[in-house]
C-alpha cells in the first residue's frame, strides 16, 4: 500500500512542477529561446506516427512537365517565403521561425515521400509556423507541389530555373533583406 501511495505521490508532484513551471513562465516559448528537453522527439513521434496513419501511398495525378511546372508556380508563390529557393539566401521570415523551417532546394530530395509532402502541405503542423493549405489550394494544387519537391533533383532546367531566381515582387525583396 505504501509503495502504491509513493507512486501516486510521484505523479502527482512531477504533474504539480509541470504545471507550475508551464504557469509561472519558466517554459521557453519565444522562438529564439532553447527547446524544451524532449520537446522534438516528442514532437516527432506524434507527427510521424499520424503521418504514416494517414498520409496516402501514391499520387493520384502523373508528374509530368505540366504537373511539375504547375508545383514550382505554386512553390514560388506559396512555400519560397519558408523554404527558400536555390542558392537564394534564408529569408528574414525563415530566420525567425521556431521550429526552422526546412530550406528544401537546399538538401537533396527523398524519394517515396510524396504522400507525406502531400498530408503536410493540406495539413499543416500545429505549434510551428507551416500552416495548412487545405483551405486555399486545391488538393490538385497540393499534389502538384508535392510531386514537384519530390522530383527537385530531377527537373528539367526549364523547370529548374525559376526555383533559383529570387523573388521579384516589393515584399518578397523586403522579405529577403538581410538586416545588418
Amino acid at each position: 500500500m505504501k509503495v502504491l501511495f509513493g507512486i501516486v505521490l510521484g505523479f502527482a508532484l512531477v504533474a504539480a512542477g509541470l504545471f507550475f513551471y508551464f504557469r509561472m513562465g519558466y517554459a521557453p516559448v519565444a522562438t529564439a529561446a532553447a527547446p524544451m528537453p524532449f520537446e522534438r522527439q516528442l514532437a516527432e513521434a506524434a507527427l510521424d506516427a499520424r503521418i504514416k496513419k494517414e498520409a496516402p501511398a501514391t499520387a493520384p495525378i502523373a508528374g509530368d512537365e505540366g504537373n511539375l511546372a504547375a508545383g514550382v508556380k505554386t512553390y514560388r508563390e506559396a512555400c519560397s517565403m519558408c523554404h527558400g529557393l536555390r542558392g537564394q539566401p534564408e529569408t528574414v521570415i525563415a530566420k525567425g521561425m521556431f521550429p526552422k523551417p526546412p530550406q528544401f532546394l537546399a538538401r537533396p530530395a527523398k524519394d517515396g515521400q510524396v504522400g507525406q509532402t502531400f498530408w503536410v502541405v493540406k495539413n499543416g503542423i500545429r505549434l510551428t509556423g507551416m500552416p495548412g493549405f487545405g483551405e486555399s489550394l486545391s488538393d490538385d494544387e497540393i499534389w502538384q507541389v508535392s510531386l514537384m519537391l519530390e522530383q527537385r533533383d530531377k527537373l528539367p532546367d526549364s523547370l529548374a530555373a525559376p526555383l533559383s531566381q529570387p523573388q521579384e515582387g516589393p515584399l518578397e525583396a523586403a522579405m529577403r533583406t538581410q538586416r545588418k
